[in-house]
């Protein structure tokens, strides 16, 4: 690296299981070196407040499909927790003044269940966030830089049960917008071959499910920015 070069940007992606090494005392200590933290979903609300204050970096997330917002206390009763994070949600927030993330909750409609979408309403969700893209092409010489999704696009690291089916809007979106990555959660990971990782034209697609590290140099923005 140039001795001028700008340093890497680290970010960890975590969804869907609790992993005892980010819910302990040594926290900080493992994770001193991330910037940002985002979550693709289906996490308790003080499992992330937890994280995101013990490595005390700002944190991006979107809900998932068994995504609980309300928090049961040791004495039995219900709580709403308040997340210290950035809801993504048909949102494109910008970090570091550098980073444009954007994000669409949920899953595919299967049972009628909290924060599940039809294909055709996963549409309106990707419409939504058109006027914020087309923004940062003026603005920034770029659409996007980390799509975060729950659900993951179709045909890619999907399952073939209906609770799983992947979301046309999103590969229709990846192919159109080329954010450097999409982030999603939403399908478990039991083994060791399981595909987590696919690069769908200039995106790369990651299941994060559990959690995973990023490394992402700030000098390929700045390229995308002189295009």
């Amino acid at each position: 690296m140039a001795e001028n070069a700008a340093p890497l940007l680290k970010i960890l992606t975590i969804s869907d299981v609790e992993r005892s090494l980010l819910y302990c005392s040594r926290t900080a200590e493992r994770f001193s070196d991330v910037n940002l933290i985002i979550s693709c979903g289906d996490l308790p609300m003080s499992y992330l407040d937890f994280v995101s204050s013990s490595i005390n970096v700002p944190l991006y997330f979107v809900s998932g499909n068994h995504q609980n917002l309300n928090e049961i206390r040791q004495d039995g009763k219900v709580e709403r927790s308040s997340s210290i994070g950035y809801d993504l949600h048909r949102r494109c927030l910008r970090f570091n003044r550098q980073l444009l993330i954007a994000g669409i909750e949920g899953s595919i409609r299967y049972n009628r269940g909290q924060k599940q979408y039809t294909q055709f309403q996963m549409w309106i969700n990707i419409f939504a966030l058109i006027p914020a893209l087309l923004w940062n092409k003026l603005r920034y010489g770029r659409f996007l830089d980390i799509f975060v999704t729950h659900a993951s696009p179709w045909k890619i690291h999907d399952g073939e049960d209906s609770a799983h089916i992947g979301i046309k809007a999103f590969r229709w979106f990846d192919r159109v917008f080329k954010p450097l990555y999409h982030l999603h959660g939403h399908i478990h990971v039991y083994r060791s071959t399981t595909i987590t990782e696919t690069v769908y034209y200039q995106t790369r697609v990651i299941n994060t499910y559990g959690y995973r590290e990023i490394l992402l140099d700030p000098s390929i923005l700045q390229r995308k920015e002189r295009r």
